[in-house]
């Protein structure tokens, strides 16, 4: 379950689903809302085919609550109740949560009816909430991952959702320090795993020697343009480099609601030329752009209304790929970019202390060199998709053995999971 489905910028979601498939789990999908984009991933259509799209106001919506209302009012009216007090106080959370309830209702039937065995939420925010809907009225258990601003940028309910989930993951020792000190029992402190995100580390493969590109410095962002990502940043360090003589190529993949404010930004700083908007681009097609990269960058931010970063998926792929990276010394991003040993790291929102970095990157080839072929070694052994989805399936499988269900066709290798040691 996740809240918009195929969203372009969430492959972690679609990698995962068809590793999970690899791996013998039987998946279904259930977004909350059915995402309209003119770029998707040629690997979502089979899942977009058959995921379980739902207006959230229908007959069979309509349908499913009347009939769970009048069979068992005591036990729907409880749940809409607690899920009305946990999101109180923040209106977008708790008009959000009003709106899903109806869904998540007519959710907990059918999965019923369909032999649904277990539900992983993907963010900490209306997934978990729809998810905890499913558990009290139907009683099918769940899990959650918790990524970046769905966890930093509003908690409410967060104790609540650990305390009933069967467990609950998120992707970094920093986010788990931050979902830990919200539970109130030691029990529930437990249930907090770490599981990484990964990356198709044989998709995303190293290209030419970065001495052999030619000019000029080929500098990459990959990400939604959006003030959480830090591009404004970028673009300033690209304007100092400029200004000390150095011959820059820009190139911005994504795209977002800043667009035209970098667009200005661009032609202000008289960079234009210099600055590549790409758009959207699918996981292959990125693969792809990143072989011409001399460095990639990921000035992530902290924004004002309390969004920030997990461990982006972007700084993953190109460290598969045995980039150089300049990454934000910010949240989780430090346990994937070893500052001088797999990247450089930098202090968020320093536009001189970024064009720093990436200046002694340009004028220092064994230096990209060298950090480049340690970060992907460094993704191969924390990182990888298929490994860490076996992590993660095998928790699965430790929720179906407990309630005696038998849904996982799981390899003898995934029954013991490699996850951190708590």
């Amino acid at each position: 379950m996740m809240s918009r489905f195929p969203k372009l910028t969430e492959t972690f979601i679609l990698h995962e689903m068809a590793a999970m498939e690899r791996l013998g789990v039987d998946v279904d999908v259930y977004p909350l809302w059915r995402e309209r984009a003119r770029v998707t991933h040629p690997e979502a259509r089979r899942f977009v085919e058959r995921a379980n799209f739902q207006r959230s106001f229908s007959l069979a919506v309509l349908g499913a609550n009347c009939r769970l209302l009048f069979r068992h009012p005591r036990k729907y009216f409880s749940t809409l109740s607690a899920v009305l007090r946990g999101t109180r106080g923040s209106l977008r959370f708790f008009l959000g949560a009003l709106a899903i309830f109806p869904k998540a209702v007519f959710f907990a039937k059918r999965m019923e009816a369909t032999g649904v065995a277990h539900v992983h939420a993907h963010f900490a925010s209306h997934p978990t909430v729809a998810a905890i809907v499913i558990r009290r009225l139907v009683g099918i258990p769940y899990s959650f991952t918790a990524h970046g601003s769905d966890l930093h940028r509003d908690q409410r309910m967060l104790g609540q959702k650990i305390a009933e989930a069967a467990f609950a993951v998120t992707i970094s020792d920093y986010n788990r320090n931050v979902m830990m000190a919200t539970c109130e029992r030691d029990g529930d402190r437990g249930k907090v795993r770490i599981v990484h995100c990964g990356v198709d580390t044989r998709l995303f493969q190293r290209g030419s020697a970065a001495d052999e590109r030619p000019v000029p410095f080929t500098i990459f962002c990959v990400g939604t343009l959006h003030e959480v990502k830090g591009q404004t940043f970028l673009i300033k360090a690209c304007e100092q480099l400029v200004g000390s003589g150095i011959d820059v190529s820009l190139n911005l993949i994504g795209d977002g609601p800043d667009r035209q404010a970098l667009l200005a930004q661009a032609a202000e700083a008289m960079i234009a030329d210099r600055v590549t908007f790409h758009g959207n681009k699918t996981h292959r097609e990125v693969a792809e752009l990143l072989k011409g990269a001399h460095v990639v960058a990921a000035p992530s931010v902290p924004t004002r209304d309390g969004r920030r970063e997990g461990i982006p998926v972007a700084l993953m792929e190109a460290m598969s790929c045995g980039v150089a990276v300049v990454a934000s010394r910010l949240s989780g991003i430090p346990e994937l970019v070893a500052d001088e040993q797999s990247g450089l790291l930098v202090t968020p929102g320093d536009a001189g202390a970024l064009a720093q970095a990436l200046e002694r990157l340009h004028n220092d080839a064994g230096l990209r060199q060298r950090l480049g072929e340690a970060a992907r070694q460094k993704v191969l052994l924390e990182f990888d998709l298929f490994k860490n989805a076996a992590t993660l399936a095998a928790l699965f499988k430790s929720v179906a053995t407990r309630g005696g269900n038998t849904f996982l066709r799981l390899p003898a290798a995934v029954n013991a999971p490699a996850e951190r040691a708590l």
